[in-house]
């Protein structure tokens, strides 16, 4: 029997857990620094049929339909005319059990727990070192302990110390000049827009978005993006902001971004920077990467959980079958993947009259297009 140590309880982290758990062949253990899985509860996340399909192979399609949303189309809309532009129907990608679905990321994470053992993740564990000797691979925490696995999957997200110890630091994450806003609105504070759809709308340097997590009819997720240059100092001190007053310098920027009645009803407000990728680490033998820890892409594509639900599976049948394709086939799409995702933020951002007006065109006229919808999109969910 192979051990296998997965560094991270994350999204990756727990699903390629559940993939191997079906596999007699190996033991697996995950290592979390924390006291215990921060869930986040509200916060929304978006999954595309890519993902659906591979987490229906684990009973996803059994979680109960009240507890997720299944959004027909996305809606785009103009923040500075406060009109719609056009929509993409994305239920074209669906099939009768595999559909575009938005949920509250802490629903993801609990259903993808509570399907191991309670003795398979190791709380308070953080990795200090990191040898291989051979085909056998020593780990060494914090508190000392040392044990040795064949195999190791780092999932420790965007700031991942597993990378870090296994680059010697020489592959670190950059600021992309954009912080991220969370939080939540009732939806009876939002008025005009379609209950079934997701709705997303583009300003001068701002984007944000709203849709639904269940089928309460009760709140709407929301996620803004907003470019904001910070210092190095600024970036070095991540308390700052959960500071009052960061986040109602935050609040005054979007004033003219955003409608008073969503700014002044957003509830459980949290800001952060985004931090990305710029380039690759190609592992050694038997020691992998996957999630965020392989590459952080902007969020402006809809694809950072999906993305690491694939990925791990990915590993997981690189591993059982002994295949060396993973990081060249992991590289090829994460690449394509974050070149439509910057592409995406700079479309979502233009401030200029006259590219928001061919902006606007464009996606009017490349919405209804079947051919660039199946190139675009296509690719990606129906992988």
């Amino acid at each position: 029997m192979k051990k296998v140590a997965i560094i991270g309880a994350g999204i990756s982290g727990l699903f390629v857990a559940n993939l191997f758990k079906k596999n007699p062949n190996y033991q697996i253990t995950i290592y979390e620094k924390n006291s215990s899985i921060e869930l986040d509860d509200g916060y929304g996340i978006q999954l595309s049929t890519n993902s659906i399909k591979l987490l229906n192979k684990i009973g996803f399609n059994d979680l109960e339909n009240k507890d997720k949303f299944n959004p027909e189309k996305i809606d785009f809309y103009e923040i500075k005319q406060d009109k719609k532009i056009c929509d993409l129907n994305i239920s074209e990608f669906n099939s009768e059990n595999c559909k575009y679905t938005t949920l509250k990321r802490s629903k993801l994470v609990e259903f993808l727990k509570d399907r191991l053992e309670d003795n398979v993740i190791k709380y308070n564990h953080n990795i200090e070192k990191i040898e291989k000797n051979n085909d056998e691979i020593s780990l060494t925490f914090n508190s000392r302990e040392s044990v040795n696995f064949d195999c190791l999957i780092i999932s420790d997200g965007v700031f991942s110390k597993g990378k870090s110890l296994i680059s010697n630091n020489k592959i670190i994450t950059s600021y992309n000049n954009t912080i991220a806003i969370r939080g939540n609105i009732s939806r009876e504070k939002v008025n005009n827009l379609n209950e079934k759809n997701i709705s997303l709308f583009l300003g001068s340097d701002f984007h944000y978005v709203l849709y639904p997590v269940d089928n309460s009819r009760g709140e709407l997720n929301f996620i803004g993006v907003l470019k904001l240059d910070l210092t190095a100092n600024e970036l070095n001190n991540y308390s700052l902001f959960e500071e009052k007053a960061f986040m109602e310098g935050v609040k005054n920027k979007l004033q003219k971004k955003i409608s008073s009645v969503i700014l002044d009803n957003l509830n459980n407000i949290k800001c952060f920077p985004v931090f990305v990728s710029k380039e690759f680490h190609k592992s050694v033998k038997n020691i992998y990467l996957v999630g965020d820890a392989f590459f952080a892409f902007p969020p402006s594509f809809a694809q950072g959980a999906s993305q690491s639900i694939e990925g791990a599976s990915e590993l997981f049948d690189s591993i059982t079958n002994n295949k060396s394709d993973f990081y060249s086939n992991r590289f090829s799409r994460v690449k394509m993947i974050n070149n439509r995702s910057q592409l995406n933020q700079f479309a979502f951002h233009v401030s200029n009259p006259i590219i928001v007006f061919f902006r606007n065109l464009g996606l009017k006229i490349l919405t209804k297009n079947k051919k660039f919808l199946e190139n675009y999109l296509g690719k990606i969910y129906k992988n």
